[in-house]
């Protein structure tokens, strides 16, 4: 058996529901690898849908969800931070880690292990750093080796905050390495058409059934209009259209573009990782839900 099967798949292709039956088979729990469902009382923007933890009478154990409240910072950091606690434990239990969710950097901080660590701001060197131009910065970065992430150059604020952390290491050396893990991923795939149908159809559903009034309540409790976009796109629409500034019809069409835009950027973050030798076992998602779970555990038999 592989250490942690991870779930992964562009949004509404049923991540979710397939590992939880997955977990099931395999006295499994799940750890949540999605960026919006681990803030408390945001629950239909964020699609946490709990009912898919219930297969058979049975409540599947599930991690990092409904850890942090609204407004409180949580970032790749935290959430790394936060599956190292959580998988030994499962281990220790004898049970299977299953890593389910869309977002993308969450999945390759465990996938590749990257080393995150909590750096301070260095006041002095930004005062420093911000005259200079993003090509002097850029150059200044790459004195310090190779780049791992080349959006740190897309940005002057990202690139000094990459300077600033490659400054914190020098007198501040890796002494841990992250626990190497025998991983199995299994992405979902359906067709574009069939992904932008479930969208449209799953956001009338959230509509329907109270995500305006989720919105209300957010903004009712203290949280500000520009906190709560960036939640994520719901959020931000659904925002838009309670202030008043767009229609319901603009705030739907709007809506569902972004969502469909936001599914495409999710494939090729991806194939990005397929590239970076990340290997995903892709099965087909129109299967019924008995063949995708035969297809998932002929894949960890084979693994």
């Amino acid at each position: 058996m592989p250490d942690l099967i991870t779930i992964l798949g562009p949004t509404a292709t049923g991540k979710t529901q397939l590992a939880a039956l997955l977990a099931y088979e395999l006295a499994g729990e799940i750890i949540s690898a999605d960026s919006r469902q681990v803030y408390r009382g945001m629950d239909i923007g964020s699609g946490k849908d709990l009912d898919d933890y219930k297969v058979k009478g049975r409540t599947i154990p599930y991690h990092l969800i409904d850890i942090a409240s609204p407004g409180e910072e949580y970032n790749v950091f935290s959430f790394q931070q936060d599956f190292l606690q959580v998988y030994p434990q499962i281990l220790k239990r004898k049970h299977q880690p299953i890593l389910c969710g869309g977002t993308g950097m969450y999945l390759e901080a465990v996938l590749n292990g990257y080393l995150l660590r909590k750096v301070p701001e260095n006041t002095a060197l930004r005062k420093r750093l911000f005259p200079l131009s993003l090509d002097n910065l850029v150059e200044k970065l790459s004195d310090y080796g190779t780049l791992h992430n080349t959006t740190d150059t897309k940005d002057k604020t990202r690139t000094i905050r990459a300077i600033e952390i490659r400054e914190f290491d020098k007198p501040h050396p890796v002494k841990e390495s992250f626990p190497k893990i025998n991983f199995l991923n299994i992405g979902i795939s359906l067709t574009r058409e069939l992904v932008r149908q479930r969208i449209t159809a799953r956001l009338r559903q959230r509509l329907e059934n109270g995500m305006i009034k989720e919105v209300e309540g957010l903004l009712n409790r203290g949280l500000k209009p520009n906190q709560l976009s960036f939640y994520g796109l719901e959020y931000r629409f659904v925002t838009q259209y309670v202030m008043d500034e767009i229609s319901y019809d603009e705030m739907f069409s709007q809506l569902n573009v972004a969502i469909h835009q936001f599914s495409k950027r999710q494939m090729t973050w991806y194939r990005r990782m397929e590239k970076r030798r990340i290997r995903i076992h892709w099965i087909d998602g129109e299967l019924s839900d008995n063949e995708k779970v035969t297809a998932c555990l002929e894949l960890i038999e084979r693994h």
